[in-house]
This record gives structure tokens, C-alpha cells and sequence, in this order.
């Protein structure tokens, strides 16, 4: 049987992915002693790396996942960014095979294409560093009683059953997670899964032949952009990779997947939606991955406040309203498990990331203390900063995995439609007009204080920049600038219209007057 330490409290957080990892470090920094528990084999393993490589999206990481590793563990953020492509817009493909490149910013500000499994694998290492902390895999979570701080997990090496004792426990275990299902048993939380009516299924897109003899390897494609092929109701997307691959993503509806039951049908539905990226994949490769990888669901969860009754002998006096994400000062989810969202606006594992900041700044405020503890009496300070955390977070999570759902429209329809193209030059112009440039590491030290120094940003910003380079900006408060900025642009629309239908009037009067005074 697990049991803390008596110099300071354990915490124990389920999930060894990158927002568990970074949560670890986190804690640990603090002075806790932690403990991971992953119900996965060791991802280090040779047999748990292939089997990633068969549904595993590449990563973008934006401003918002750099902001909040570089404010927990700055090394880190730097290695990444030393590993990272750089990607300075989308690169839109044509059913002709033509191609448009859009960018994502005036300013030249990139996302980051970055291996799933060489992020994770990295703050894994750097969590390990730690002393306080140790990571158990192969450890599958069975039960959690939050109100006795015992946990239940089974052992799958030595197939037996362990009773872990623990002071604070982080979910960070995924859409599917246990440590949700768990509290729910004490947290009357409305809980939204939707199930999107579109999957997904990973290709490769080999590296092309080096320029010289023993040269490198090319890239097939432009490395600098993320590749786009919409086409309306589904679309393939490629991201660059470091050894000169590009990973590739089909996304289409679920009734479409399954009309693709044929080698020759897939060859033919390729041939004829995407002509010019079937010779780069090749077919025979092709159709390996259509054999070898799985079809992919996606999902979009969100969690809600509900009144919650603390105890039956204060059903007259006292009504507590419960916050989504926590319980006490016992529980909190972060990442996925309480806001998956799907991949769209590449912001699932950065919002996750930010969570693991946003959490950090919120303990120090409160000046939460792990050596502080008084055997079977709640930590106030731990339960007022895991309460501010629901209290400020719930709003902007609903908001990303709403945008997150827009988004995909966008992508696979609206960026070949003429008003989507007019409104981005509009708000580019705007945008150079009214706003200055945001310099990532003149905020960088504020956002380590505080979580959203920026509540009322100024001039016009385009709400993709404020989504995926500005960390200073909620997820709420950009979605709220950008409805703003909608009405004043359906405002302009109808005035121009109104002024136009104002001078014709007056023209029209003039020529009639003109008329009668010949008669």
C-alpha cells in the first residue's frame, strides 16, 4: 500500500500525456510528492511507439502551449521549439491541383508541427528528473473514493489490486476518463459527449529522393505550411515532420468511410478528389493504410455546473453550487478529460497545456502549502483555488470546443468562398490599421503571474489571431471581440447598402425631375 510522505502531501495524477506530464512538474515544483499512474505500457517501448503511429494526429502547437510549458518548465519550451516545423499558413489545394497559400498572420507568427510522441516522450524524461516524482505504467485506475483519499488501481504486471492513499488527485487521463466517471459519483456535473458524425484515418506521405547523390531527403511539399485539400464535406490535411515525411489525415463523414470498401473505389475516390496528393502518397501505400490504420471517432465533451446538495442534514440551510471540474479540495480535471474537443482549430492539447498554467498561477495565489495538512480537515486554500479554477475556466472551455466545431466548416468549405476570402483581407487590413504587434516574449513573463492580463484587448484582431497567438486573450473574450466585430462588419454591410439605395433614390429623383421639366 501507497502512503504519503510526512514531509509533504502526494498528489496523484492519472495520466502520463503531455498535460499529465506538465501537471506533474508542476506539482512537484511546488514541493509536492507525486505520482503518476498511466494504464498504458511505458510510450518509451519500441511496441508502444508503433502502435501510436497508427491514430496518433500530429500536433500544432500555438502560442498558448508554449506560454504555458515555458512558465512551468522554460527548458523544455525551448527544446520544443528547437524541434518544431514552422508553419506560417495553410496551403490550399485545388480539385485542378492548384495551390493558395494563406497566411495565418501579418506579423509572419507560425503554429508548430511537433511529433505526438516526441512531446510526450520529452516531458515524461523531464518529469523523471525530479526526485519527488515516480511514474507507474501499466497501472489501470478501477475506482477513487475522493472523501477517504484512497484510490483503487490495478497492477498489470503483478496482476494484483493496490490501494493507493493520496492527498490531491489530477485527472489528466484522457476523453474516456476513469477520475470523471468518478466524480460524478459526487458531483452533480452535467456532462455533454457528442460523438461528431465524421472519423478520421491517418496515410503517410513519404520523403522525396535528395536533390544530389547521398544528399538529404526533400520534402514532397512545401514544409512551412499545413496543406489543406477542402472539399465541402470532407477534406485531407498534411503536416510536415522532421525526417521529411508529412503526416496525412483524411476527415470525412462516417457514410463516406464506408463507402470506400474496395481497393479500386479508394483509388478512384483519391484519383478524383485529390489528383495531385495520390502520386505523393502512392497508391500501394495508399492502400496499406487503409488495411493497417483505424478508423477514428471523433468526439466533443463538455462538462456543466449544477446545484449540488453537500450532505442530507443541510438539505434547509445551505445549497452549494458545484463547479465542473473539482470536488474540495480532493479533484480536479484538466485536458481532455474535461473538454475534448475535436483537432480543428489545433487547440485540444495547447488549451490542455494551458489548464496545467492557469491551475499553477491559481495554487500560488492562494499560496497553497504541501507541507500544510491536518489529518481528515479540508485545505481551504487548495479548495479556494481549485474553486476559482472552475469559476474562471468553465466559459472559455465551452468557447474553444464550440469554435473548435466551427472551425472545421471553415476548413473544409468556407476557406474556397469568395466572403470568406473578402473578410479575411478586411480583417488583415483592420488589423494593420488599428492594432500593434503583441511581442510573445515581452508578455511571457506577466502570463507565469497572471492568467489573461489582456481582458479588453484593443483595436481590431482577427479571431484567429487572438485563438492562436495571444495567450494573454481568453478563449471567452476572443469569441466575444469576434461576435463584436461581426456586427460591426453586418453594420457597415447594411449602412452601405442603405447609402446606396439612398443615392440611387436621389439619382433617379434627379433624372425623373429632369424628365418632367422637359415635358
Amino acid at each position: 500500500m501507497s502512503s504519503p510522505k510526512e514531509s509533504s502531501r502526494k498528489a496523484i495524477v492519472i495520466g502520463a500525456g503531455p498535460v499529465g506530464c506538465l501537471s506533474a512538474i508542476s506539482l512537484a515544483k511546488m514541493g509536492w510528492t507525486v505520482e503518476i499512474y498511466e494504464g498504458r505500457p511505458d510510450m518509451r517501448l519500441p511496441a508502444s511507439k508503433a502502435a501510436a503511429q497508427q491514430r496518433s494526429i500530429n500536433l500544432a502547437m500555438s502560442s498558448r502551449g508554449i506560454a504555458a510549458i515555458q512558465a512551468i518548465e522554460p527548458k523544455a519550451a525551448d527544446r520544443f521549439l528547437k524541434a518544431v516545423i514552422p508553419m506560417r499558413g495553410r496551403m490550399i489545394h485545388s480539385v485542378e491541383g492548384k495551390q493558395e497559400s494563406q497566411v495565418y498572420d501579418r506579423d509572419g507568427q507560425c503554429i508548430n508541427s511537433i511529433g505526438r510522441d516526441f512531446m510526450n516522450e520529452d516531458l515524461l524524461e523531464d518529469a523523471l528528473t525530479l526526485p519527488n516524482i515516480r511514474v507507474f505504467f501499466k497501472h489501470k485506475v478501477q475506482s477513487v473514493d475522493f472523501d477517504s483519499r484512497i484510490m483503487s488501481v490495478r497492477d498489470g504486471d503483478a496482476e494484483r489490486d493496490l490501494q493507493v492513499q493520496f492527498h490531491f488527485c489530477v485527472g489528466a487521463d484522457g476523453s474516456h476518463s476513469i477520475v470523471r466517471r468518478q466524480l460524478m459519483r459526487v458531483v452533480r456535473m452535467d456532462y455533454q459527449q457528442e460523438y461528431v458524425p465524421h472519423e478520421y484515418l491517418e496515410l503517410k506521405m513519404p520523403a522525396g529522393p535528395p536533390t544530389s547523390i547521398g544528399g538529404d531527403p526533400t520534402f514532397l511539399l512545401d514544409p512551412n505550411h499545413l496543406h489543406i485539400w477542402p472539399r465541402h464535406t470532407f477534406m485531407l490535411i498534411a503536416l510536415p515532420n522532421k525526417d521529411k515525411t508529412f503526416t496525412c489525415t483524411l476527415f470525412a463523414p462516417t457514410a463516406e468511410f464506408d463507402r470506400l470498401d474496395a481497393p479500386e473505389v479508394i483509388i478512384k475516390f483519391f484519383k478524383t478528389n485529390f489528383p495531385d496528393a495520390l502520386p505523393l502518397i502512392g497508391e500501394a501505400a495508399l492502400l496499406e493504410d487503409f488495411q493497417r490504420n483505424p478508423r477514428s471517432s471523433l468526439m466533443s465533451i463538455k462538462v456543466r455546473a449544477r446545484p449540488h446538495l453537500t450532505s442530507a442534514r443541510m438539505v434547509c440551510n445551505n445549497l452549494n453550487i458545484a463547479k465542473p471540474y473539482h470536488y474540495r479540495d480532493r479533484a480536479i480535471l484538466l485536458g481532455d478529460a474535461a473538454h475534448a474537443m475535436v483537432p480543428f482549430y489545433g487547440q485540444g492539447l495547447n488549451c490542455g497545456l494551458e489548464d496545467v498554467r492557469v491551475l499553477d498561477i491559481l495554487l500560488r495565489d492562494e499560496s497553497v502549502d504541501p507541507t500544510a495538512y491536518l489529518e481528515g480537515e479540508e485545505d481551504p486554500r487548495l479548495a479556494e483555488a481549485l474553486s476559482k479554477y472552475s469559476e474562471s475556466r468553465h466559459e472559455d472551455l465551452i468557447a474553444i470546443c464550440e469554435l473548435a466545431m466551427d472551425n472545421y466548416v471553415e476548413m473544409r468549405h468556407s476557406v474556397t468562398t469568395p466572403a470568406y476570402l473578402f473578410r479575411k483581407a478586411l480583417d488583415n487590413m483592420l488589423y494593420t490599421l488599428s492594432s500593434q504587434r503583441v511581442i510573445f516574449s515581452a508578455i511571457m513573463p506577466l502570463l507565469a503571474r497572471v492568467p489573461f492580463p489582456s481582458g479588453t484587448p484593443a483595436g481590431w484582431l482577427p479571431l484567429y489571431t487572438m485563438v492562436t497567438f495571444r495567450p494573454d486573450i481568453s478563449y471567452s473574450t476572443a469569441r466575444r471581440v469576434a461576435a463584436r466585430e461581426r456586427q460591426i462588419v453586418a453594420y457597415a454591410g447594411w449602412a452601405s447598402v442603405a447609402l446606396g439605395v439612398g443615392l440611387l433614390g436621389i439619382t433617379c429623383n434627379a433624372v425623373l425631375r429632369r424628365l418632367c421639366n422637359r415635358g
